[in-house]
């Protein structure tokens, strides 16, 4: 088939596979989940062997540490995929959940109720994970999904998806359910994107040009799940400490990832500076910092660009401004911040009520890391990523977001 018949093929069994999967109990949807996390643990050693060839692949090429990162599969991420999927089974099923049932003075009753949106398409970069996340919040939330991952994780990627296949063949439900796209030419994306009448919605997952390309190309409702240029705050009355701590683990956990800090602005009336830099310093990050943060160490903090403030770095390079006034700090976060995860470092009621008000981001914290902004650190199991659009989800989307509402009516015979 060329890619116009494997794609479309691919879509109508998918939308075919949705209206069955819709009508699956919580106990059955749970029963396969459970199944895949106990089949992702037995089948550790193939799945890291064909992650090698991703990563043979990836060195050869020359690749970031960053990109290394996201691709890397041990047994120890292999069981923190298999614990995210158990942590989904065990979530609430919000399918068929009647919401805001009231009673009209005309007798009947109207509520909402949550159902699947029917058939979601991803498209993905790098992190191997994402194939069994996804896999497992679209059978949970009763949907069907369409996945496309990345070229340079396809042998990891088709390797979790024969796991997935395996799992809804032995328990009788179609294997079209969690779709794979195992080609990797360019050209099936925009295909893909214009496989309106099969497909609900489209969730990309990557950098800049992929999300650009998909909305710009897509026909279908996009949920943007964009680029992360964090900020951290650190006001004038913040705990030296709680600053310390917080900069570091925003910045050096892992830094290649969407909730990672990327700029750092900083009071200028805030008495531990020099502190506060060598935290970040002593762990080996590069500061590119504004004239008065290069002032503080001359030599050692290098001057910023003007791409700098913006740019996500995704490894051990931090943009670092000194401002003037919190207001100052919500302007530049307006102005260079990509509505991800923003935070504040403060003893300061009033600025932290300002902030949490006034910063328009997906996810705004007060006195905690912005690496909290994961579906399994807010109570999800996992995400299919976090959503910097208004409409539908926002922020961390779990299962909840892969579902909508529709009216139900309740009568006894009442006419208009």
């Amino acid at each position: 088939m060329d890619n116009q018949q494997y794609i479309e093929q691919l879509c109508r069994d998918a939308r075919a596979a949705s209206r069955v999967i819709a009508n699956y109990t919580t106990v059955q949807k749970n029963n396969l989940l459970l199944k895949m996390a106990a089949d992702l643990r037995k089948k550790a050693d193939f799945i890291i062997a064909e992650n090698r060839k991703d990563l043979d692949a990836a060195e050869k090429a020359g690749v970031s540490k960053a990109l290394h990162d996201r691709l890397l599969l041990n047994r120890e991420r292999i069981d923190g995929m298999a614990v995210s999927i158990e942590e989904i089974a065990v979530l609430p099923d919000p399918v068929g959940r009647i919401e805001k049932m009231t009673m009209r003075p005309s007798g009947i009753r109207v509520g909402q109720m949550r159902i699947p949106l029917g058939v979601v398409a991803v498209i993905y970069e790098a992190r191997p994970n994402v194939t069994t996340d996804i896999a497992a919040l679209c059978i949970k939330s009763g949907n069907a999904a369409i996945l496309r991952g990345g070229k340079e994780a396809i042998s990891s990627n088709t390797a979790l998806h024969a796991v997935v296949r395996g799992v809804l063949a032995e328990s009788g439900c179609p294997e079209s359910a969690v779709t794979f796209i195992g080609r990797t030419e360019r050209e099936l994306v925009p295909v893909l994107l214009r496989m309106k009448q099969y497909i609900d919605v489209v969730i990309p997952r990557g950098g800049e040009s992929l999300i650009r390309t998909v909305t710009e190309e897509s026909t279908i409702p996009v949920i943007k799940h964009d680029k992360g240029v964090c900020h951290v705050f650190v006001d004038e009355s913040a705990d030296e400490d709680m600053a310390n701590r917080i900069a570091v683990n925003a910045k050096v956990q892992r830094p290649a990832v969407c909730n990672a800090l990327e700029t750092l602005l900083i009071h200028a009336k805030y008495p531990r500076k020099e502190s506060l830099l060598k935290s970040l310093l002593d762990r080996n990050v590069e500061i590119r910092g504004c004239g008065r943060t290069v002032a503080l160490m001359p030599g050692v903090v290098r001057p910023a660009a003007p791409g700098d403030y913006g740019c996500e770095f995704g490894d051990l390079v931090l943009a670092v401004k000194i401002v003037d006034s919190i207001e100052e700090a919500m302007e530049h976060i307006a102005r260079y911040g990509s509505n991800h995860s923003d935070a504040i470092v403060t003893s300061d009621y009033m600025n932290s009520e300002r902030f949490l008000r006034e910063v328009d981001s997906a996810a705004v914290f007060v006195n905690a890391s912005t690496r909290f902004h994961d579906g399994g650190e807010f109570g999800l199991g996992a995400e299919v990523g976090i959503s910097t659009e208004k409409l539908h989800a926002r922020g961390a989307m779990g299962v909840e977001g892969l579902t909508t509402l529709k009216y139900v009516v309740y009568g006894k015979g009442e006419v208009r």
